[in-house]
């Protein structure tokens, strides 16, 4: 009898593994651009007579009903679903735009650009790469789809609702733009990687001009620098804590669970003798993450990747959601400015702003999405005075930091600026 129900479940696992290898194989590219419809060669097309395109974010996470059981749903229909987005070329963009240099990290292909006026943006591509990701035994296995197919919980379009709901929340932010960006003389040598491809273009969080609304801004840095500029100027240079208690808070509500120190830029203010780094939130691919499926559910479970949690009506795990950032930034801040912060948020975030911020995504996307989130995050903010105390207790109870920032890259500070940032 033993040795029947051995063999019984070794068939399960057997046939178990079988079809998840069919759902990875059904996809077998690693990478591909955007998908443009009505036109065939790209090359005999002059976009500069066009005003817009049609396109399709990607169609590399279509899957059938197999793969979206084993796999998960996501959001393969917003990448795969056509909509039209203006064309931007260089050499028109504020006067000129000119590239200074190439950056990106593990998934995003990006250009850095400096304006007619000394501003810097970057154009982040929207279709992302992973395959840096993928761990060495998943590429033996051949199972590297897997981890490829992953993009799909990220909403291609989520940046863009981010920041209009960031203007009502009182929250900073990059002011994402989406465009084409066809091949063209001032992409030069990066004609082939970026030529013909899906970007989004913000403001850089880094650079000597202000392109912000707040006034005697002395310069926009990153978090290295800030913890540069706290060494030389000690008490005199103080952070924006409402703002950046209110900006977490607002992580919370919209599911942007990878906050590390990169994905911040500071905003700092001048006044009189002091200074002031309002922070600056960027990155948003992860907002409203949707990860479903057998096997992304169990590789992302709480109890190996807690951090990496589904936008749902509650919050699965608020510990989980407490990064090395916080314990730097946040943990001397008192529980005062977490309770008035998440009442400031309930005010501003009305259902009717909220479902106004929405309406920036093209209809078909809307219909897509939108009312499901729009539930999710309404849910959310009904529940934002008791996040924000939980998190604010979790905080807590975790001790400073014993070593150098996640996401700094300056690994030479030591004593106190190395456990937190106002100690």
């Amino acid at each position: 009898m033993t040795k029947r129900i051995i063999l019984i479940l070794t068939g399960l696992l057997l046939l178990s593994l079988l079809v998840i290898y069919i759902s990875a194989w059904e996809t077998e590219e690693k990478f591909s651009t955007c998908k443009i419809t009505g036109l065939s060669n790209l090359d005999t097309v002059n976009f500069r007579n066009h005003k817009e395109v049609e396109l399709a974010a990607s169609t590399l996470y279509r899957g059938s009903d197999l793969k979206k059981l084993i796999q998960g749903n996501q959001y393969r229909d917003a990448w795969a679903t056509p909509i039209k987005v203006p064309i931007l070329f260089l050499d028109t963009l504020k006067g000129k735009s000119t590239i200074i240099e190439e950056g990106g990290g593990k998934q995003t292909h990006s250009l850095k650009l400096v304006t007619k006026d000394g501003v810097i943006m970057t154009l982040r591509s929207v279709t992302k790469d992973p395959e840096k990701l993928v761990p060495e035994i998943a590429d033996q296995l051949g199972l590297e789809n897997i981890v490829i197919d992953g993009i799909s919980a990220q909403h291609p379009y989520a940046s863009l609702v981010v920041a209009e709901l960031s203007n009502y929340a009182k929250v900073l932010h990059t002011q994402p733009h989406l465009y084409f960006v066809p091949k063209q003389e001032s992409l030069g040598s990066y004609n082939k990687k970026y030529g013909n491809r899906l970007f989004m273009l913000e403001y850089e969080t880094k650079g000597k001009k202000n392109w912000s609304s707040i006034k005697n801004v002395k310069e926009i840095i990153d978090t290295d620098g800030l913890q540069r500029l706290k060494l030389k100027y000690g008490e005199k240079l103080t952070v924006d804590q409402p703002l950046l208690v209110r900006s977490r808070l607002f992580d919370i509500l919209i599911g942007d669970w990878d906050r590390h120190a990169k994905q911040w830029g500071w905003i700092v203010e001048e006044t009189n003798d002091n200074l002031i780094a309002h922070p600056l939130p960027s990155d948003r691919d992860n907002a409203f993450f949707r990860l479903e499926g057998i096997v992304p559910t169990i590789i992302t479970s709480s109890n190996t990747l807690s951090e990496v949690q589904t936008y749902n009506a509650d919050v699965e795990s608020i510990e989980g959601l407490i990064m090395p950032f916080d314990r730097y930034f946040l943990k001397e801040i008192p529980s005062s400015v977490f309770a008035a912060q998440a009442v400031f948020l309930q005010q501003q975030l009305t259902e009717k702003v909220i479902r106004k911020s929405f309406k920036v995504w093209p209809e078909s996307i809307y219909n897509l999405d939108a009312e499901r989130i729009i539930e999710y995050l309404l849910s959310r903010l009904k529940n934002l005075s008791t996040y924000a105390e939980e998190f604010k207790t979790q905080l807590d109870k975790q001790p400073r930091l014993t070593e150098p920032l996640k996401g700094s890259d300056d690994k030479s500070l030591q004593g106190s600026i190395m456990e937190c940032f106002s100690c």
